[in-house]
């Protein structure tokens, strides 16, 4: 078995189709060779016996009228049955002839010490007695085949209704053995044209299906050939792109730190320059309002002015102050992403006296940089819509992790808004902020919003391929 299925591994699926199919065309080939020599068989010995039952009716029959009204034949027609046997052509090619009652007695027999015996009435007795004529090729087994047995060890036996003239009534069954040697012969030279005829014809079936079956697997294999090599293709070109799409992750996570190096510097530039010109100017101008003052307490326009200017320098500084506190981001590198979320919170609620839930469900601490860096604008940005869009009601950090995962949902319970995905886009620069921070690292991002529902924001971050995580 072990040799067997080695060798059928080795064939290609064509080999294996064409294997597969000699052997069901040959035992199909076998047994419908089978069923024709049976048929033939069966076919020839009717035959024969049809032709033997009509030399009965021809030729026996007339002799045998007299049993309608007696139980004996008599001598004259005992004698005319003899020489009827013993000197026709068909006659001498029967070995044995009986002829039966309905009870199973014997009333004529070529071995006249039969003659009288009742024997049991076996089926095709009985259905001669019936009118019909059987015939099969008999190994003398029965009781009344004694005598025949002695000579032959097979025989055709045929029973045939010996009828009334012009009825249909059966008043006598003729039994007759005939030899077997030129029927057998017969059979078998029909048989053996029935097998060539067979074969032949399946020769020519097998040999019409491997042409088309070779055609097909040529076909097939060329087809294998062409789409492996479009698969190959393919698989270059997936590998040159999943190498193009981690080069511009890297890329934009690279870009992100850089932006926010650049935000920080601009921001402490903003501090460090005009900020603290505008401080130096509002210093100087203090003096300069109370020594106008004394000296000219009747030139109040020119006092007013120094009062406005003073308040548009302070609103100045303060705008300042909040626009360089916003560009940068504190230093993350040290701090765990639970510490960020934690600093950007407390940020907000420090600038907007309002509180924000925080939840975490299992995030992890180490994260790289990028990824912190885009959590906590995404954050940062989040709050600031909720505080001026929605008073800062009731609003809710929530920060999961599964399977390589982070999600982040900022959420509030303030008036909401019709949310369209095509619309709402080119519109507000914060939503487009956190979409392009969320999307340059290979995650998704989306807003649920509905009058009077509040509004959530949703970001899904993985932390495959968003750079090297911090030790």
């Amino acid at each position: 078995m072990t040799k067997i299925r080695i060798f059928l591994k080795r064939l290609n699926l064509s080999q294996r189709f064409m294997l597969a199919s000699l052997v069901i065309l040959l035992s199909g080939t076998v047994g419908l060779g089978e069923w024709v020599g049976q048929q033939i068989e069966e076919g020839v010995i009717h035959r024969t016996a049809a032709t033997t039952a009509l030399y009965v009716d021809s030729f026996i029959a007339p002799n045998l009228q007299e049993l309608a009204q007696n139980k004996t034949l008599t001598q004259e027609h005992t004698d005319i049955l003899n020489r009827l046997l013993q000197e026709t052509p068909l006659g001498q090619q029967i070995v044995s002839f009986k002829v039966w009652d309905a009870s199973g007695r014997v009333i004529y027999s070529t071995e006249p010490s039969t003659i009288g015996q009742v024997f049991p009435v076996e089926e095709g007795l009985l259905l001669a007695i019936e009118g019909e004529v059987t015939t099969q090729i008999s190994k003398l087994q029965k009781e009344e085949n004694l005598l025949e047995r002695a000579k032959q060890s097979r025989l055709l036996e045929t029973y045939s209704p010996v009828r009334l003239g012009g009825t249909n009534q059966v008043i006598a069954v003729a039994e007759f053995y005939q030899t077997v040697g030129d029927l057998q012969k017969e059979i078998i030279a029909a048989q053996r044209r029935s097998w060539l005829a067979v074969g032949l014809a399946m020769l020519v079936i097998y040999a019409l299906l491997a042409g088309f079956v070779r055609q097909a697997s040529d076909t097939i294999e060329h087809q294998q050939i062409a789409l492996q090599q479009q698969v190959n293709q393919l698989t270059e070109l997936l590998t040159q792109n999943e190498s193009l799409r981690e080069r511009i992750r890297r890329a934009a996570a690279r870009f992100t730190t850089l932006n926010e190096r650049f935000l920080r510097r601009f921001s402490a530039e903003l501090h460090d320059g005009p900020l603290q010109d505008l401080g130096l100017a509002l210093l100087r101008l203090d003096p300069v309002v109370e020594q106008i003052s004394p000296i000219k307490p009747d030139n109040g326009s020119v006092k007013d002015d120094l009062d406005v200017v003073k308040s548009s320098l302070q609103r100045a500084m303060e705008e300042i102050r909040s626009l360089s506190a916003g560009l940068g981001v504190p230093q993350l590198n040290e701090l765990t992403l639970p510490e960020t979320l934690a600093r950007v919170i407390h940020v907000h609620e420090q600038r907007t006296r309002t509180n924000v839930a925080l939840n975490l469900f299992s995030i992890p601490d180490q994260v790289s940089l990028p990824v912190k860096i885009t959590v906590y604008r995404l954050v940062q940005e989040a709050l600031n819509n909720a505080f001026r869009h929605a008073g800062g009601r009731e609003q809710q950090v929530n920060v999961g992790y599964q399977a390589g995962q982070i999600t982040v949902e900022v959420s509030d319970h303030g008036p909401g808004f019709h949310y369209d995905e095509g619309s709402w886009w080119d519109k507000h620069l914060g939503l487009i902020g956190m979409r392009e921070r969320v999307e340059s690292l290979g995650g998704n991002f989306h807003v649920v919003s509905a009058p009077g529902k509040g509004t959530k924001v949703v970001a899904n971050l993985s932390l495959e391929g968003a750079g090297e995580q911090d030790g």
